[in-house]
């Protein structure tokens, strides 16, 4: 399935189950893990979970088998690995603590990405 199909399909089925503030960020270039991450917060534990559930279970219908999926079962922060697409659906709480998508908005120069990655 092409990267753009399964952002898509990611999309439709949040957007369907009445995700909240859904994100995508193209991280091509920056990242080694995914090309695109998108980003979700769903309105309770519960719903959290249904969301990555029924993200899980669609990309697998349409062909795409997850590579995996963690924190289901605590419902903060939960996040499904599609390979050129990870899914993270968190509370609002964990996202505002979080800030993904400040942290994948920051422009750091080469020269700071590769002494981070040295310290880290």
């Amino acid at each position: 399935m092409q990267v753009e199909a399964l952002r898509d399909l990611v999309i439709k089925v949040l957007e369907d189950m009445k995700a909240k503030d859904i994100v995508t960020i193209d991280v091509k270039g920056r990242s080694s893990i995914t090309d695109i991450m998108v980003i979700a917060s769903g309105t309770s534990d519960r719903h959290v979970k249904s969301l990555a559930e029924s993200v899980a279970f669609q990309a697998k219908t349409a062909g795409e088998v997850p590579l995996g999926l963690e924190g289901v079962n605590e419902g903060e922060w939960a996040l499904v690995d599609l390979n050129s697409v990870v899914v993270h659906i968190m509370l609002p709480k964990v996202r505002d603590f979080y800030q993904l998508e400040r942290l994948w908005s920051m422009d750091i120069p080469q020269t700071e990405t590769e002494t981070i990655a040295k310290i880290s």
